[in-house]
């Protein structure tokens, strides 16, 4: 209901939702989704990017990090002999959080920025730090998510409603055989944006002219 296809409230305030909605055992997935205005199909190292939201496996593991360390500090707790002198694992499918965590405490965000370098996610060049806020942020409901449509390569283009058997055809009215959301943005001689995606990507106002054009067709 606060998150539509054509409108909706603005990304921070999902976001302050999505993190409330993780909090209470939603479903990270459904809560970056709807914050980021992404489609079913977008790969999901491209969701915490566009929510501003470090992953929920990293965030988790940072808190436990730290919740160790305090314990450790205090030799006066209950639970500092169960960490330090723990049993040994009688059951190989068991992980219990003082094998898997390391002493040292992390930083979630710098462990998400090396996970973000690693992938071969589509578009992973027109992010080089993933913890940054991404441009344009505050834009509305329906220009966000039209913009990250164009940077995950999963929106409403003839080749997705092909596949998605919405229509028969993935060709372009240009004549491209196949019409992608890159062919759109970079190289369609009836919508292309100058820059290409890149530029589309910084979200300038000639970028959110152009946005409101694509969102009317």
């Amino acid at each position: 209901m606060l998150a539509g296809t054509s409108r909706g409230a603005s990304a921070p305030t999902l976001r302050t939702l999505a993190l409330a909605h993780q909090a209470g055992r939603c479903t990270a997935q459904r809560s970056h989704a709807h914050c980021s205005g992404t489609l079913r199909p977008t790969p999901l190292p491209w969701l915490p990017v566009l929510c501003h939201i470090a992953p929920p496996h990293l965030r988790r593991k940072e808190a436990t990090t730290k919740l160790l360390a305090k314990i450790r500090r205090n030799d006066s707790l209950p639970l500092h002999a169960d960490i330090e002198n723990h049993p040994p694992a009688r059951l190989p499918s068991r992980h219990p959080i003082w094998l898997d965590v390391p002493r040292k405490e992390l930083s979630a965000l710098d462990e998400w920025c090396d996970e973000w370098l690693g992938t071969d996610v589509i578009n992973q060049s027109l992010v080089d730090d993933p913890t940054a806020l991404p441009p344009q942020f505050n834009l509305p409901r329906h220009l966000w998510a039209n913009l990250n449509h164009f940077r995950t390569g999963q929106g409403q283009c003839a080749a997705n409603l092909a596949c998605w058997r919405k229509i028969p055809d993935p060709s372009c009215s240009c004549g491209a055989a196949k019409q992608t959301t890159s062919h759109i943005v970079n190289d369609c001689p009836l919508s292309r944006f100058p820059g290409g995606l890149t530029t589309l990507h910084l979200a300038g106002d000639e970028a959110i002219k152009w946005l409101g054009m694509q969102c009317k067709r």
